[in-house]
């Protein structure tokens, strides 16, 4: 069973248009406060991140956050983490919290959520990482992307195993427990060349 010490927050810069999301976001955070795990993101103090971060942190908890240097001169920066890390760009800023995650977890969001989720999950189809990816799909939030990731696999651009990349729950315990449980097979793309 997996440890998870060190997990990736994927989520928000805006709060959204409906109060469950930064209400989940608040549960979420006392998860891993209560389970002893970092919280590594993006290093916001807005959106569905910041309240994230700020239930973190009242709670005791750690927070690291990882942020470009061009937002943290809109002064969108948190001012309370406990360890903010600067990067020269979004590129970088990946490939930092990347090293440093041995999980990931995605809630709602817009481009650059997507764009994050996205990254890890070809990454770990490419077999450059072997951590658990969960995905929180509060409110179904999520459910129009399962579409397209169904018309994906019957269209024959994704293998049935892509299935197995992704952990998907709309209960945070359960999601964690999966992430917990999860052990990667093989190398996936392997299964498309072969």
């Amino acid at each position: 069973m997996n440890k998870l010490k060190n997990v990736a927050v994927f989520c928000g810069a805006s709060q959204g248009r409906n109060d469950v999301y930064g209400e989940v976001a608040k549960q979420v955070a006392r998860y891993m406060v209560d389970n002893y795990i970092t919280m590594i993101n993006g290093g916001g103090s807005i959106g569905i991140m910041g309240i994230m971060a700020d239930e973190m942190i009242k709670l005791g908890g750690k927070c690291i956050g990882v942020i470009p240097l061009h937002l943290k001169k809109l002064e969108v920066a948190h001012k309370n983490m406990d360890e903010m890390i600067v990067t020269h760009d979004m590129a970088s800023r990946m490939k930092v919290i990347m090293e440093m995650a041995d999980a990931y977890i995605t809630l709602p969001g817009g481009f650059g959520t997507l764009d994050e989720l996205f990254e890890v999950l070809t990454l770990s189809q490419l077999n450059v990482h072997d951590g658990p990816i969960g995905l929180l799909n509060v409110n179904g939030f999520f459910n129009p992307i399962f579409d397209m990731f169904g018309t994906m696999i019957s269209e024959g651009f994704l293998g049935d195993y892509s299935k197995n990349i992704l952990l998907v729950d709309d209960d945070i315990e359960e999601l964690f427990d999966k992430m917990k449980s999860y052990k990667k097979e093989g190398f996936a793309l392997q299964k498309i060349v072969t």
